[in-house]
């Protein structure tokens, strides 16, 4: 339903990239419908978040986001508060109840009827419900004509929803639904239409990108979109973001060493290498196979990357297990990290588990697990002194006389950045360096040439 006049939306997007790339696409569809996006929240009519509901800690913030657009709307009766995304689809009832301001409450099933719904609002006098989720299992359909939120050289692109492994402290696939291939036309569709907007750097996304296409054939299709992706003119870099160790296989690590386009980093939460956590946590594959998966990543991809995480505190975890995944990021050398805490996620196995362990020692242990990563990340660091790299050009910092950017080995948003100096090319731009120094996490580095702008 389009508005009889242009009604201008503000989005607030939390979460992670799969939300922002959901954003991106809900500003998109309305936005073709003939709404406006406001920058501001006192300039729009509909006051919008899009949250997140994964562990407490996004869950307040999401609940702290929805309670500051209320405030607005008390100010602005007129005004109209939507809850959309994570939050939204997996406690509807309970926000409706609790947070009566909320006029409309849209799971991810009901985005393409955003226009309608965000139309209706404005009625004088509103029939409509003011819950509209359904099925968080929807098909995986295309993402296309997205507004962008992200630098335009650099684009997240969603390859599958939800998830159907077992891990017992993830509440995803309640609210994400079950595990769901986008079909490769669209996905080489999208890139390409990225491409036709500017991005040079893809970084795929999905909640599994090792189990794309098993739901398509019965068959694990990575390596066959990363090939067709490959093959896209305009793409300088492709990313793998979120891989799920078990059954990556000899193919999938094979095509991030011979694809031209395909970059040698690979992200890859394992959260443990005990064994008895391992499978007290769900996982599929134990520490001799981890340990046998990243060695044969390490022998077939020169220069890899390998960006994992790890959870702290899981009921039960013993000191002698915590020390040994301590010993083994000294030994594996492992470039980036991050560490977090277990938390007793609502209508998970681990909720009920025994052995909770107090949350002192549990800052105390993150605290111990990341100062011997520190010590990787530093080594790794000026290890690269003197070498040289293509830096991908993110920001221009005129305060600080600075240009930042990041190599093939840094991620966007996560990962540490390289510090060029002013003026030595614009947002977006490719330019050859020389890594000159370490600052902590980052890297300082001077330009050898400058390729042409995008």
């Amino acid at each position: 339903m389009q508005p009889l006049q242009p009604l201008a939306i503000h989005l607030v997007s939390l979460g992670c990239p799969k939300n922002l790339v959901d954003s991106e696409v809900i500003l998109g569809r309305i936005g073709a419908e003939g709404f406006v996006v406001a920058q501001q929240p006192e300039d729009a009519d509909i006051l919008m978040v899009n949250t997140c509901g994964f562990i407490e800690s996004a869950k307040a913030e999401s609940i702290e986001a929805i309670l500051e657009l209320v405030r607005l709307k008390e100010k602005d009766p007129a005004k109209r508060v939507v809850v959309a995304g994570c939050l939204g689809q997996r406690y509807p009832e309970e926000l409706a109840k609790e947070i009566p301001e909320i006029d409309a409450i849209v799971g991810m099933s009901e985005y393409p009827r955003m226009p309608e719904i965000l139309g209706g609002l404005m009625e004088e006098v509103r029939q409509q419900r003011r819950i509209h989720v359904g099925n968080a299992s929807h098909p995986a359909w295309s993402e296309d004509s997205r507004l962008r939120l992200t630098p335009r050289h650099s684009a997240y692109l969603k390859i599958s929803e939800g998830c159907d492994n077992p891990c017992t402290f993830c509440s995803i696939p309640s609210f994400r639904g079950r595990f769901r291939s986008k079909s490769p036309e669209f996905i080489v569709n999208e890139a390409r239409e990225l491409v036709a907007n500017g991005t040079r750097e893809i970084n795929l996304i999905s909640q599994d990108l090792t189990s794309y296409g098993l739901d398509i054939d019965g068959e694990f299709l990575l390596p066959d979109i990363m090939e067709k992706l490959d093959a896209v003119d305009g793409i300088d870099w492709i990313r793998l973001l979120y891989t799920y160790p078990y059954k990556f296989s000899d193919a999938m690590i094979d095509a991030v060493a011979n694809l031209d386009r395909v970059i040698p980093y690979i992200d890859m939460p394992i959260q443990h290498i005990d064994d008895t956590m391992l499978r007290r946590m769900g996982r599929r594959l134990g520490e001799d196979g981890t340990r046998d998966l990243f060695r044969r990543m390490r022998e077939r991809v020169p220069e890899l990357v390998l960006r994992t995480t790890f959870i702290v505190g899981f009921p039960g975890e013993t000191r002698e297990q915590f020390e040994k995944l301590v010993h083994f990021v000294e030994e594996n050398k492992l470039e980036r990290v991050g560490v977090f805490p277990w938390s007793p996620e609502e209508g998970t196995p681990a909720e009920k588990l025994p052995g909770r362990i107090d949350e002192d020692e549990v800052q105390a242990r993150i605290e111990e697990l990341m100062l011997a990563q520190q010590q990787v990340a530093f080594d790794w660091n000026r290890s690269r002194i003197g070498s040289e790299v293509d830096v991908l050009i993110d920001e221009i910092c005129p305060e600080s006389a600075s240009t930042l950017g990041r190599s093939y080995a840094e991620a966007p948003e996560i990962d540490s950045i390289i510090r060029l100096p002013e003026g030595v090319a614009g947002v977006g731009e490719m330019v050859r360096c020389t890594i000159t120094e370490t600052d902590d996490y980052d890297l300082v580095a001077e330009p050898l040439r400058c390729s042409e702008e995008i």
